[in-house]
């Protein structure tokens, strides 16, 4: 009889590690070990189906803001630390440089962060490589210092920050809330269930992060999806986010990719333009010139001042590459299959990203110029990522990602980027930005 208990023990262990493996492992080891070993027979069989239902789905980053429940912070309470270590003062952390192997990446993973969105979770769906995870940014002359998830929050103790901007903005926060969770999971404190507004908060520093989904930066529509064009008003920061984020310390402004839909411009309520429209008398003025003028509108309501206006810091993301695609355009077979990053003298910032790249911070230094001007005391930085990142053809999804609530033909996603992935430098960018903010 004790023979049979045990074999019944032992499948039951062998059962759960199998279909539970995306669970993180040494906790799940523990839970069976302990309880076979304590709890009689029918209780292990309550407890491995009560994992089992959980483990079948595991929580990505929509579960986990869905559940409405705050994830437990490993930590607890936050503590005095050493200081951060910073990169040296005169190194341009952004460009030029190269990407040099790391054989301590990653960081984390989609075991050990439950915050990773599906369409991203590169690693859930099946990438077969490892190859392009070990890889850090290093600037040319200097050293660019590991994220270190304890500084981080040293930096924006009592603080906010707010990303703007379209898909890859979550993705950038993604990164960040996974790099923080060696120390601390957040709460979800959004006032909405949609899940591209969201708002989460480190009780213990007294942090709060959050999103805003707005691919143009300025309002725009669909009047007909059918036709897949959009009215884009050139002149009208969206108010998804204008008067939200008047009462952060930090934003984070990044936008590119949707500009390149088809448009018809609006400004002062007229047609001035479109972006491959085709109607005649609409001058094609093309997407450079809508996403200048986007962003030109972006920071200078920003930057305005004044009763109940932003009154931090600025820090404009330059664009993620659109050019990774090989072989075809992204609905007509392209795809990005390398696995290891270029050389620095194999490719450079070229054709649509380099223009776009060349308007972004054109209007950043407009802006600069203007708030330096009227001592409004809005504070602007450039985050200047792309050269770095125009070298990682290898970090993006392709086909090893997906969305759980479409049942259509999935694209090779050359936009984003896999977690953990590239643009966790991205954060190790933000906080030696951080460390160097004055304020």
């Amino acid at each position: 009889m004790q023979a049979k208990i045990e074999q019944k023990r032992s499948n039951l262990r062998q059962r759960l590690l199998g279909i539970a493996s995306d669970l993180p492992m040494h906790k799940l080891q523990l839970v069976v070990t302990t309880t076979a070993a304590s709890l009689p027979a029918l209780a292990v069989v309550a407890l491995v189906l009560l994992l089992l239902a959980t483990a079948r789905r595991p929580c990505s980053f929509l579960d986990a803001y869905r559940s409405g429940v705050s994830l437990p912070s490993p930590s607890g309470p936050s503590r005095p630390r050493a200081a951060a270590v910073r990169a040296p003062s005169g190194c341009d952390i952004f460009r030029p440089g190269e990407w040099v192997p790391d054989d301590d990446a990653p960081y984390y993973t989609n075991l050990t962060c439950p915050l990773i969105q599906e369409h991203q979770n590169c690693m859930k769906y099946g990438r077969p490589d490892r190859g392009f995870l070990r890889w850090r940014w290093r600037p040319d002359g200097c050293d660019l210092p590991r994220f270190d998830a304890a500084a981080f929050f040293d930096a924006v103790r009592n603080s906010s920050l707010a990303f703007v901007g379209d898909s890859l903005a979550r993705n950038h926060m993604q990164s960040l809330m996974c790099l923080l969770s060696k120390v601390a999971y957040p709460k979800d404190i959004s006032t909405t269930t949609n899940p591209e507004f969201r708002t989460m908060r480190y009780e213990p520093y007294n942090f709060t992060m959050a999103i805003f989904w707005s691919p143009f930066l300025v309002r725009g529509h669909q009047p007909d999806p059918r036709r897949h064009m959009w009215d884009i008003y050139l002149d009208e920061p969206d108010a998804a986010w204008r008067d939200a984020v008047s009462g952060f310390d930090r934003v984070v402004l990044s936008a590119a990719t949707w500009f390149t839909r088809p448009a018809v411009f609006y400004a002062g309520g007229r047609v001035v333009g479109c972006h491959y429209c085709l109607v005649p008398g609409v001058p094609d003025l093309t997407l450079r010139y809508s996403l200048r003028m986007a962003f030109r509108s972006a920071l200078r309501v920003l930057t305005a001042g004044g009763p109940g206006r932003f009154k931090g810091t600025v820090i404009l993301r330059t664009l993620s590459p659109t050019s990774h695609f090989e072989g075809g355009e992204w609905d007509r077979g392209g795809d990005c299959r390398r696995t290891r990053p270029f050389a620095a003298n194999e490719t450079r910032m070229a054709g649509l990203d380099l223009d776009l790249h060349k308007v972004q911070v054109e209007e950043f230094a407009r802006a600069k110029a203007e708030a330096e001007a009227s001592g409004g005391g809005t504070r602007l930085v450039l985050m200047d990522t792309t050269a770095a990142m125009v070298l990682r053809p290898d970090g993006h999804p392709s086909r090893y990602g997906h969305w759980p609530h479409e049942n259509v033909t999935l694209y090779h996603d050359c936009v984003h980027w896999c977690l953990p992935g590239p643009i966790d430098a991205w954060n190790d960018m933000l906080l030696q930005m951080l460390l160097r903010d004055p304020s």
